[in-house]
């Protein structure tokens, strides 16, 4: 069952991007770093990217089964991978920021998995924490029109990562980016 006491709103009120976090495992197993540390990084992730508020995102937790369900239905993907990304509208909007009163700009949602991030976690980004932060921000970075798909974009995402990381989390304790 989830835990409803992990669920939880932050807004930046810097940048009027609030970050709604929901921990929908069935068997919430402590976390390695704090959720609100996640949603931060994720808010900030967002803001280095040119998002003005208001704006709203979701911060999801959920398990292997779930995260891979949606895997299959959404990318064709098989079995359970980390972070999924759901962009909920263009990021390059002419017609944005709103107006002062007008409701948030839903940005979209970021699912993680941490069963997955942890179990990739020694071999990637060298803890689970860092995991956890590497795959928010790269997560973020697709809901903002970033992609891996050609070699000059996969460059251009991982510069980002990098650099957000660096500002916003700290050294990680491996090197994700490392060629095998």
């Amino acid at each position: 069952m989830a835990n409803p006491a992990e669920d939880r709103t932050s807004i930046d009120p810097a940048t009027s991007i609030s970050v709604e976090f929901d921990d929908a495992r069935d068997r919430a197993d402590p976390l390695p770093v704090d959720p609100a540390r996640l949603m931060e990084l994720l808010g900030a992730t967002l803001e280095a990217e040119g998002v003005t508020g208001p704006a709203q995102v979701g911060l999801t937790l959920i398990d292997p089964a779930e995260i891979a369900q949606l895997n299959v239905e959404h990318l064709g993907g098989e079995g359970p991978t980390d972070v999924l990304s759901f962009p909920l509208e263009p990021f390059a909007d002419p017609d944005w920021p709103a107006e002062p009163g007008e409701p948030a700009r839903l940005i979209g949602d970021v699912v993680v998995c941490p069963a997955v991030a942890e179990a990739q976690a020694a071999g990637h980004a060298g803890s689970p924490a860092d995991e956890l932060a590497l795959l928010v921000v790269h997560a973020g970075l697709h809901l903002t029109g970033h992609d891996h798909a050609e070699p000059a974009e996969a460059a251009a995402m991982v510069t980002r990562e990098r650099e957000i990381l660096k500002r916003c989390w700290g050294p990680l304790a491996g090197d994700p980016w490392a060629t095998p």
